[in-house]
């Protein structure tokens, strides 16, 4: 086992999206939607988080190469009443992709607002039965000036 070896590669423009979801009580939405969720923000704090974690990536996985980004952007919206999106894009000029650090700004801004909204979210027993991250994948790579790869 081994970082893959990218010495004699050119540094080229890079760019992915991420994108992925988290299904929660429409309850919760509206308290999103209304500014009441006790720990504060949970869509602008889950932004941060993503950041973060993108550029934290090669951290957290093994053999992922750490780039130097130029730019991380997490978008949030709101579906419908029990559905919120996710959408990461990371932008580098490197000698390898970015779609991991895309996935990881998705993921953990996902899991960051499960963690804000999670006390909302559970049932009778403690469980929480409607809260679903899901669909968490690469929608759009792109590499060089000419576009998609």
């Amino acid at each position: 086992m081994a970082m893959v070896d990218i010495t004699g590669k050119p540094k080229v423009y890079r760019e992915a999206t991420a994108t992925g979801k988290i299904r929660l009580k429409p309850e919760t939405i509206n308290l999103i939607k209304n500014g009441k969720v006790e720990k504060g923000d949970p869509f602008y704090t889950a932004k941060i988080a993503g950041t973060l974690a993108a550029k934290e990536t090669s951290i957290l996985i093994p053999f992922c190469h750490p780039l130097p980004l130029t730019n991380v952007k997490v978008d949030i919206e709101i579906l419908d009443n029990s559905t919120v999106k996710v959408s990461s894009t990371v932008k580098t000029e490197a000698q390898t992709g970015v779609e991991m650090e895309a996935l990881v700004a998705t993921s953990i801004s996902l899991l960051t607002i499960w963690d804000m909204v999670k006390q909302y979210e559970k049932d009778e027993k403690g469980q929480y039965p409607s809260t679903v991250i899901e669909e968490i994948r690469v929608v759009e790579k792109i590499k060089g000036k000419a576009g998609n790869e």
